[in-house]
């Protein structure tokens, strides 16, 4: 079989339109891409615009209701769907719906293919919830009974070949992309520069550090509070160091809009994240939980910023690819400042290796090869 040969259904679960969130990017712009290799559709829920897709058809099937995941009665819709649109292969986003991939492989004949954003087994134990271990076993069972397994992460590859004993042949790396393949022009970066300068009064001789994120997400905002705690008194001991400290995304707590900092400015929910992805110098990223590969640590990278991380914050991610943009700490308190004032002298370009790695299509076309072959 070829890849013009495969038809591809995937299960999505939830809203993707429009993709404001990183999973929601995940979802949306991998559908938009392999659609251009494979024939290609989504099966989901009604809160989702069939006309906001790229390229794809778009069904939809659940209703919003959190009972959607338990409707057995949705098993004889998309049944007659895959009979009908004759699809050779159904993919899942997340494991949570693979009681329904596996009764529609079993009745139908089409190959399973999950894809992995998290483990999300481990997420949920990291998160504190009694429950995790049930639903690991789960998510092991459904992995071991898919085709194929996509991971966002080699870290989650290689857990999920030693702990859910699956064949490596079967699994593949299939990570969040961007769909720009060069970075942005010297003139592109430094007129969003100076939309920054001058919307929030920034000395023109300052370094921009940006954080953004979804602040209702725990780890965004404990992120933000070690800002605020740690790096930012480090910066401020340093006296010869001039910055201003961005930080942009919803959901910000009242307490922390308040603040009233030298070099420290809340912009809260932006309409274009993207002038501060390239008018920033150095993003910051002293993320220590969650799961996955950070989306925003990619576009960062991707818009030709530098960025200090935390090793949790850059899996799957490899700073060799980097040419040096990228430095990692886990000394917040004191290495996390000191690595920032590193980079702010440091004028190297993000290389072709890193969207090598990272382009939409690149990563696409992977995907439906393998599962062609």
């Amino acid at each position: 079989m070829n890849a013009k040969q495969v038809q591809l259904a995937s299960l999505v679960s939830y809203k993707i339109f429009p993709p404001v969130m990183g999973g929601q990017r995940a979802v949306a712009l991998y559908c938009k891409y392999i659609a251009r290799h494979v024939r290609f559709m989504i099966i989901t829920t009604s809160n989702n615009d069939p006309a906001a897709a790229d390229g794809y058809e778009v069904l939809p099937v659940w209703n919003n209701s959190p009972l959607r995941y338990m409707n057995l009665f949705k098993f004889f819709t998309i049944r007659s769907v895959i009979r009908r649109q004759q699809i050779t292969h159904l993919q899942l986003e997340h494991p949570y719906f693979g009681w329904l991939g596996l009764l529609l492989k079993w009745f139908t004949g089409v190959r399973l293919v999950v894809r992995s954003h998290n483990i999300e087994g481990l997420r949920w134990k990291m998160m504190g919830k009694w429950w995790w271990k049930i639903l690991w076993q789960y998510e092991k069972y459904v992995h071991r009974q898919a085709d194929y397994n996509f991971f966002i992460t080699d870290d989650d590859r290689r857990y999920a070949i030693e702990h859910f004993k699956l064949l490596p042949q079967r699994c593949l790396l299939i990570t969040y992309g961007i769909e720009w393949n060069t970075p942005p022009a010297a003139n592109e970066k430094e007129a969003a520069r100076k939309i920054l300068l001058s919307k929030h009064a920034i000395p023109a001789d300052h370094c921009i550090l940006l954080f953004n994120g979804a602040f209702n997400y725990k780890p965004n905002l404990d992120a933000l509070e070690r800002i605020i705690n740690e790096v930012y008194p480090a910066l401020q001991k340093n006296s010869s160091f001039t910055y201003t400290i961005l930080i942009c995304g919803k959901d910000i707590p009242p307490a922390v809009s308040k603040l009233n900092l030298p070099n420290f400015t809340i912009a809260g929910f932006v309409d274009d994240i993207t002038t501060y992805l390239k008018g920033a110098d150095i993003f910051l990223n002293p993320i220590t939980e969650g799961g996955g590969i950070k989306t925003k640590l990619v576009e960062a990278l991707g818009y030709n910023m530098s960025a200090v991380s935390t090793s949790h914050g850059a899996i799957g991610i490899d700073a060799a690819i980097c040419n040096g943009k990228l430095q990692i700490t886990d000394n917040i308190s004191t290495d996390f400042a000191e690595k920032i004032i590193q980079l702010a002298a440091y004028k190297a370009n993000i290389p072709p290796a890193f969207f090598d790695e990272f382009y939409w299509d690149n990563i696409a076309q992977k995907a439906a090869r393998f599962i062609a072959n």
